[in-house]
């Protein structure tokens, strides 16, 4: 175990804002030991930033993780060659053209027929109503498995993400878990005949085409509908609701003075929906005064991280003008996530103008309390809202 200080931490309270927490040790204990937590988190930006490049050190290879044990060996729990072949092998499937060219006429065509329905509406929480079907329905199209029902792809979303944070074993969550990735291995097994016969540019096309193995082809699969339908889906509500709350920032947007891609990038920063990374120390090393042992785990708060004071002015605030140069919402090392081209396109070209272009007069409905949660995944629970109905 590493000789960093130990901080204590109310799990709960955490849970439910783990900024204040995260902001004394930035303050008092950058680089900390976290009993509750069982783990040694760095909260430091340019900390996280340097050390996330040093694979030799901390390392994705975590044989024991819960990500292998429940989804199976993908690429993010790779490092090096290994790492980057799987990641060439899937880039043709999420690359800037392929997401141009071919994704972003589709998201769109998602969005419009769920916007036609709901707008005579006048009502709903947009997490369930919008958020949630669109990021599914775009998912299902990139990953290649379009036998499925969206409400399918959101619950093993999320029994994935609630297995590989399931840090205090609880049974029953891996038990959904093992569920859900038996219910996407039989998906998969009924979409390759289809995709072998009509080749596509989804994930799982691509990588049938590139020869990949079955094993990895499966474990890189859940690994895109793990993170591929949460984090779009809360990226979509929590941007939707932090203009909501903050009518300045709107006002910036609708005056030209900010751009659908600038709030996109200011929520990714300000609430990050992936808020931590994990890692295996591989090797003795000492860094910022703490020895590391092998087989210690460190967290990198990438949640800690965008709002630390030594990089962002006023970092707790939202502020859709600001710099983002220095956000390392998707990563900052050779594991920055595959996904953020298609997350932007769906978010900031898609999402955003179509709720505030179609629903006329969209505001928070007074009647129920915005809920939101999480620390290594943070997202909203609910986004009640009401708008004028045509």
């Amino acid at each position: 175990m590493s000789n960093a200080p130990h901080f204590d931490i109310d799990v709960s309270a955490f849970w439910a804002d783990p900024y204040p927490d995260l902001a004394k040790m930035r303050a008092r204990a950058p680089i900390a030991f976290v009993p509750q937590l069982g783990s040694t988190v760095f909260t430091r930006r340019d900390d996280i930033f340097s050390q996330e490049k040093r694979i030799d050190v901390f390392s994705s290879h975590q044989p024991a993780g819960l990500m292998n044990r429940l989804m199976g060996h993908n690429m993010m729990r790779k490092d090096g060659d290994a790492h980057m072949s799987e990641r060439a092998a899937m880039f043709p499937a999420v690359s800037p053209r392929t997401v141009r060219d071919t994704w972003s006429r589709q998201f769109q065509a998602h969005a419009d027929r769920i916007l036609a329905a709901l707008a005579p509406a006048g009502r709903a929480d947009l997490c369930k109503a919008f958020a949630l079907p669109l990021s599914a329905e775009c998912l299902k199209d990139i990953t290649g498995l379009t036998n499925m029902r969206y409400q399918d792809m959101d619950a093993w979303s999320q029994a994935m993400i609630d297995g590989i944070a399931n840090y205090s074993g609880n049974a029953e969550i891996e038990a959904r878990c093992h569920a859900a990735t038996a219910d996407i291995d039989a998906a998969i097994d009924d979409m390759v005949p289809v995709v072998t016969r009509h080749p596509d540019a989804s994930i799982l096309s691509v990588l049938l085409s590139a020869g990949q193995p079955m094993d990895s082809i499966r474990a890189n699969i859940k690994l895109a509908i793990s993170g591929g339908q949460n984090e779009p889906r809360d990226a979509i509500s929590g941007t939707i609701w932090a203009l909501l709350t903050h009518p300045d920032q709107r006002a910036l947007v609708d005056a030209g003075k900010a751009k659908w891609i600038d709030v996109f990038e200011e929520y990714a920063r300000w609430i990050a929906p992936i808020g931590m990374s994990p890692r295996r120390v591989a090797k003795p090393w000492s860094y910022g005064g703490v020895d590391f042992e092998p087989e210690d785990r460190v967290f990198f708060m990438f949640g800690s991280a965008n709002r630390d004071e030594a990089c962002f002015r006023n970092p707790d605030a939202f502020d859709v003008t600001r710099d983002h140069g220095k956000s390392i919402a998707f990563g900052a090392g050779p594991h920055y996530c595959a996904g953020a081209f298609a997350s932007r396109a769906m978010v900031a070209d898609v999402a955003l103008p179509g709720i505030f272009g179609r629903l006329n007069n969209l505001r928070l409905d007074p009647s129920e309390p915005v809920r939101i949660g999480g620390w290594a995944f943070r997202g909203l629970l609910n986004l009640p809202v009401v708008w004028d109905a045509a």
